[in-house]
């Protein structure tokens, strides 16, 4: 049974920074590509990122230069790093997987997803 638990979220204030991390189980992560996204209230999910297999990673051009995406595969996590946070920042953020062989920056067809974890940017 595959299970995503995001973490690491809370409140921090403009210009701040938060690491949020995606503990994964049931599966071998490095096997499947990874992806972060984020809601706001009263908003569509949108992707920040993926990272795949090699691992390779890259990121939607409007969160380029802000998140950094990594894993651990000792550990089985996958990290979302977010600095220089602003009050439009304020989303829940959630982590996904998936194991077809894409790994699009896309938010549609993964297979598995967390709970998400809030972050308010004040």
């Amino acid at each position: 049974h595959v299970q995503l638990v995001e973490s690491g979220g809370g409140s921090v204030q403009a210009g701040g920074s938060l690491r949020l991390s995606c503990a994964a189980s049931g599966y071998t992560y490095s096997n499947y590509c990874m992806g972060w996204f984020r809601q706001a209230p009263g908003k569509e999910r949108e992707v920040i990122g993926n990272i795949d297999i090699n691992p390779f990673v890259e990121y939607v051009d409007s969160m380029k230069g802000l998140f950094t995406i990594s894993r651990d595969s000792a550990t089985n996590i996958v990290y979302l790093d977010m600095n220089s946070l602003k009050p439009e920042d304020t989303a829940t953020y959630y982590c996904a997987a998936r194991r077809d062989g894409l790994c699009p920056l896309d938010t549609r067809d993964w297979a598995y997803w967390g709970q998400g974890t809030q972050v308010t940017v004040s």
